[in-house]
């Protein structure tokens, strides 16, 4: 089978895939606000930690370049090549080190906030106990 014939394939399977169910409006009144909770971003967390992963499996081949290293091609065609092999490389490394740390900033992130939304519901227990009335269902 032909790359065009499998490609055109693919196409139309992703077009006949039923579509993705859509996510729940937000209230009007919830409407620019960000809603997030710990798990959702512990989850975005491990996500990026995953692409990381992924990233570094599927990393470049460091022979790819001896193709074009010499006797095989000019030698100003294998310096350039090395040369551009190792940028590639640098930037490789670069992008799976910069998932790897928004990924830890973001566990930081969530764990602060889930210290915040645990000081937040227990300053509310707090002041519900230390302020309210207990009233009998019968004297209301």
């Amino acid at each position: 089978m032909s790359f065009d014939a499998e490609w055109a394939e693919h196409k139309a399977l992703a077009r006949s895939a039923p579509a993705p169910a859509q996510a729940p409006a937000l209230a009007p009144e919830a409407a620019g606000t960000l809603v997030a909770t710990a798990s959702s971003i512990n989850g975005n967390a491990n996500l990026l930690i995953e692409i990381a992963a992924l990233l570094h499996e599927g990393r470049p081949d460091g022979d790819a370049s001896t193709m074009a290293r010499a006797p095989r091609a000019h030698a100003d065609v294998a310096a350039q090549t090395l040369r551009f092999a190792a940028f590639a490389d640098d930037q490789f490394k670069d992008t799976v080190a910069l998932f790897a740390g928004l990924a830890t900033r973001l566990k930081t992130a969530g764990t602060s906030f889930a210290g915040v939304d645990d000081d937040t519901a227990r300053s509310f227990l707090s002041g519900l106990l230390a302020s309210g009335r207990y009233v009998p269902p019968e004297c209301k």
